[in-house]
């Protein structure tokens, strides 16, 4: 019996444990994130705070738990949207190999890579406002050329194989071929490149709440948490400490678990552990 990876069971243990922080907060958590209460400011951890107060006096824990709803919640949602949108171009440009489709799906990823998702957030906040649901479409646009050049890339090699051209003889066409025989060819690839991109959309989004572009209060997130704190640094360091390390946990969970995966689902690592 094949042997799982052990990158991907310590990924999937390290990152399901803040998955589960973010879940469990949606219906419990030890205090009220929005109450404000200067007299417990700055408390070191104890039995009523388990991870001590901030300079609100808010419970870190409650905030943790709940800054890793918007963190996880960011990034899935922006990595659907580069899946969603990016994978189907990435296939509709690899069947039009060299055509004008192919090139006009390039040249407009090319463009959008000009462009960091830290500037097109700054395009978006100077037209709508600064929120979480910009920080999606923000992150969640330069998702879009990722997924279309790792879709069209791993696409290309396929279209040249014999069961291919047995569909087009069988009176296929390249969007029923795209679906039923090169997506699910591909599929594995895009899994683990779901996973390196939803590491790199907590990064993301913790960056962009860094500088206010994210989350807004009372919402809490990582990154604004450590903006926060930044005053602080010296006199109460846990205030940046304990965000900062839920991100980095979090990031090397998911880094973890799509190396595993890599791993897992190549067929000729699979037959060298067998």
């Amino acid at each position: 019996m094949t042997r799982l990876p052990l990158a991907l069971i310590l990924g999937a243990a390290l990152s399901g444990l803040f998955l589960l922080a973010a879940l469990v907060s949606l219906f419990w958590v030890p205090h009220a994130i929005d109450g404000v209460a200067i007299a417990s400011r700055l408390q070191p951890p104890s039995g009523a705070h388990l991870l001590g107060t901030d300079h609100l006096g808010r419970d870190m824990l409650s905030m943790l738990m709940v800054g890793a709803q918007t963190s996880i919640a960011v990034a899935v949602l922006a990595v659907g949207i580069g899946v969603c949108l990016g994978v189907p171009l990435g296939l509709a440009a690899a069947a039009n190999r060299g055509g004008w489709l192919d090139e006009v799906i390039m040249r407009g990823n090319d463009l959008i890579f000009a462009f960091p998702s830290l500037v097109i957030a700054i395009l978006i906040t100077a037209r709508y406002g600064p929120s979480a649901t910009n920080a999606i479409l923000a992150i969640g646009i330069f998702n879009i050329p990722v997924f279309a050049r790792v879709a069209r890339g791993a696409a290309l090699p396929i279209w040249t194989r014999d069961f291919i051209r047995a569909a087009q003889t069988a009176g296929k066409g390249r969007i029923r071929i795209s679906a039923e025989h090169i997506l699910p060819n591909i599929l594995n690839l895009l899994i683990v490149q779901a996973t390196i991109q939803f590491s790199l959309g907590i990064l993301a989004e913790a960056a962009l709440s860094y500088v206010g572009l994210g989350a807004q209060p009372p919402t809490p997130s990582w990154g604004r948490m450590l903006s926060e704190a930044q005053t602080m640094i010296y006199t109460n360091p846990m205030l940046a400490v304990l965000p900062g390390l839920a991100i980095v946990g979090m990031v090397l969970g998911l880094n973890l678990m799509g190396d595993g995966l890599r791993d897992a689902l190549d067929p000729r690592l699979r037959r060298g552990r067998a």
